[in-house]
């Protein structure tokens, strides 16, 4: 008994998948079945959490508690209605979602069975220090900057505001692109999946009254997208050079680096697990192993 997406909203489906033997294997699949549905709409809502789609993917969450309502109280002509909506708006969802789903597509496409924690801790790791670099250098020279790393929650709504870069993380870019009078010095600089997406990117003002009146649009922006997503976001003031770092809705000013190095190897650089590797990168290394015996 296969499921479709109608038969959510069917209850002799649920009757009947309820009424095998727990223990029997059609339960178990069935069971799976289930499980494997929901985790698709997990990773969906994942997909597009943080972008404009959410918005729309609301819409659609409501279309979808119409439906159950209405086969529960059994308006057979509200039900037609919306079973028909909901068919044809998988077409629709593929046309109103289609950067989400290529950005999806093309994480899919960079991620590699072969690939270990050691190299991920690695590029994480020349990240930071290309941060590092070029924090230091604006910091003293009094430089403003702003810097948002882009990590779960997606950022699409605010790369869209940006020009696009696409480049390598490196301390001598980032300090060339928030150099005064410069065509790309304004906004927020997005970096995502290791690389510098956009600059001039316009992010969300946070309206919160407990932000310092000291502080400025960039400490504004920068608090706003920790409001809305779980970005880490740095900011160098251009009125006094302090380094500061947003991130959980939370401003942590006035950081010695000392202090922002360790939030950014905290955050940023996963933990080095010799453990942590991929099965089949594993059970290739036992077979070379075997081999050399």
């Amino acid at each position: 008994m296969s499921m479709n997406f109608s038969d959510f909203f069917n209850f002799d489906y649920w009757r009947e998948l309820f009424s095998f033997n727990i223990f029997s294997l059609s339960f178990l699949i069935n069971v799976l079945d289930v499980l494997v549905v929901w985790y698709v709409v997990y990773k969906l809502i994942q997909l597009v959490r943080g972008t404009k789609a959410i918005q729309l993917f609301k819409g659609v969450g409501l279309f979808i508690v119409l439906r159950f309502l209405a086969g529960l109280i059994g308006l057979r002509t509200l039900s037609w209605l919306m079973d028909q909506v909901i068919t044809y708006g998988v077409i629709a969802a593929i046309v109103i979602f289609q950067p989400e789903i290529r950005r999806g597509l093309e994480h899919l496409g960079r991620s590699s069975l072969f690939k270990t924690s050691k190299s991920e801790k690695h590029e994480d790791e020349v990240m930071v220090q290309s941060l590092d670099k070029a924090i230091q250098y604006m910091a003293k020279r009094k430089i403003g900057a702003l810097i948002t790393i882009e990590r779960t929650t997606g950022l699409e709504e605010y790369v869209e505001t940006g020009i696009a870069l696409d480049a390598d993380i490196t301390g001598e870019l980032l300090i060339n692109i928030f150099i005064p009078n410069t065509p790309l010095h304004d906004g927020a600089v997005i970096i995502r999946d290791g690389k510098i997406a956009v600059s001039s990117a316009y992010l969300p003002l946070s309206e919160s009254l407990l932000i310092p009146k000291e502080f400025g649009t960039r400490h504004r922006a920068a608090v706003g997208v920790s409001e809305v997503s779980d970005a880490l976001t740095i900011v160098v003031s251009e009125e006094t050079g302090d380094v500061s770092i947003t991130m959980n809705n939370q401003l942590l000013s006035g950081l010695s680096r000392e202090q922002y190095l360790d939030i950014l190897n905290r955050e940023l650089v996963p933990e080095e697990k010799t453990a942590k590797r991929n099965l089949l990168q594993s059970f290739l290394d036992g077979v070379n192993k075997g081999g050399r015996k």
